[in-house]
């Protein structure tokens, strides 16, 4: 075991809390807001979704990095977060496909990381206090200063980030002779949502966030994709104006997460920001209309208002989180149109929700 010397390091919040930690090596301040993700395994693939973008990462697992990381478990090109927070890292990992540590992966992308933290009495602030903006710093003399810094940090809500993390140029993904054609509007896409629909025999075109109907038309796609995504739905006005067109023309549209809020918002059902979020790998989800259950795998700060889905006439409630009843799913009635606030692509273990691919499929089918 080697010996790695750890500088102090501390996490500031905005309402004044602060926690004490160890630097895994990059020193400097990370600023972004502070939330948790309860899943055991996939940090890898936490660390680049990037939905995470902007958001500083408390994970309750107890060891993060024993396993490394591979090269192929990745949700996009970088890492997202803005940074770290843990109570035990490992600096060296056991799994032998891996192909480096998660220092070293950490260093690769200049990603602030603390350890030695109390993370269970982290979460149960977050807990009781809701997500807050936050620092983590190795510059622990100079709390004062960035008190400064982390009141002008922007807060979550009303922000706009799907332009940070979506693609700049269209792009392919998948056999340009499959049966089927999507056009993906990227605002945080996954890779694994890109290799689920090619599975399924599928070509796959992305466009930038801010891509108007027109452009996704000329593909002329069999069906249309919204992904999910960081920030605030609101802001979104293009997104959903594309939303609008797909749905005026009764054509297939699936939205995962992001894109499932988007579609609410394209309905005239509004979206608020939770108290804390749903972000973990073990979330009961019931699907209202076979009346099954799925163990399913959540990343959302955001959430669409349930009496408004209620009360739209046009708009069916299909699924439910069990912890907390909110809305989990919805699917136009007249329309050939359904979203999930979940991510079916994830697979955390169980396979629950993987069909939900195989329904866009057939939705497609029946067009």
């Amino acid at each position: 075991m080697k010996y790695h010397k750890r500088k102090k390091a501390l996490i500031l919040l905005a309402d004044g809390t602060i926690f004490h930690g160890k630097s895994i090596g990059t020193e400097g301040s990370a600023f972004g807001e502070v939330c948790f993700n309860t899943g055991t395994t996939g940090y890898q693939e936490i660390f680049t979704d990037p939905s995470y973008y902007g958001q500083l990462m408390v994970t309750t697992n107890a060891h993060i990095g024993n396993y490394g990381t591979k090269a192929d478990e990745i949700e996009s090109d970088t890492i997202k977060i803005s940074g770290l927070i843990c109570r035990n890292f490992s600096f060296e990992y056991s799994r032998p496909a891996g192909d480096k540590s998660l220092q070293e992966f950490f260093a690769d992308h200049n990603l602030l990381a603390i350890s030695d933290v109390d993370t269970r009495a982290l979460v149960s602030h977050i807990r009781d206090h809701g997500a807050m903006n936050a620092v983590i710093t190795t510059e622990v003399d100079k709390v004062d200063e960035l008190k400064k810094q982390l009141a002008e940090v922007p807060s979550m809500e009303g922000l706009e980030l799907a332009s940070k993390v979506s693609t700049k140029e269209p792009y392919y993904y998948g056999d340009e002779n499959a049966t089927y054609k999507i056009a993906a509007l990227d605002i945080g896409i996954k890779k694994n949502i890109l290799r689920n629909l090619a599975q399924r025999d599928a070509y796959i075109k992305v466009f930038p966030y801010n891509s108007k109907f027109e452009d996704l038309e000329a593909f002329s796609p069999d069906g249309y994709f919204l992904s999910n995504g960081p920030g605030d739905p609101e802001p979104l006005v293009e997104a959903q104006e594309v939303a609008k067109e797909i749905i005026k023309r009764d054509l297939p549209l699936f939205g995962i997460c992001l894109g499932h809020q988007v579609i609410a918002l394209a309905n005239g059902i509004s979206t608020y920001k939770m108290h804390n979020g749903h972000r973990g790998i073990n979330h009961p989800v019931q699907n209202l209309l076979t009346t099954k259950g799925e163990i399913t795998s959540q990343n959302h700060g955001f959430a669409i208002s349930r009496e408004d889905t209620e009360a739209n006439p046009d708009v069916e409630i299909t699924h439910v989180h069990l912890n907390d009843n909110t809305v989990a799913g919805i699917r136009l009635k007249d329309k050939n149109c359904f979203s999930v606030q979940y991510h079916p692509e994830a697979s955390p273990g169980p396979n629950d929700s993987t069909y939900l691919f195989d329904q866009f499929i057939q939705n497609i089918q029946k067009n």
